[in-house]
């Protein structure tokens, strides 16, 4: 089951997805994002080290670093 918030503001399930992106250098990242459906690269459980906040104004979820 992959892993899912629900927007306080409109309602919506999000689901996490990862990918892993290589950097113009060589360098490769993973960039995390919610998406309105699971597809490929759907996460089961969210990465250690983060944190979901949502943007007050969209209701859109964020992950974040943990400070």
């Amino acid at each position: 089951m992959s892993f899912s918030v629900v927007s306080k503001k409109s309602g919506k399930t999000y689901f996490l997805h990862a990918r892993l992106q290589e950097l113009k250098g060589g360098q490769k990242v993973t960039l995390y994002y919610f998406a309105g459906a699971a597809g490929a690269g759907a996460l089961d459980e969210m990465p250690a080290g983060y944190e979901i906040s949502e943007n007050e104004r969209t209701g859109l979820p964020l992950l974040k670093k943990k400070k």
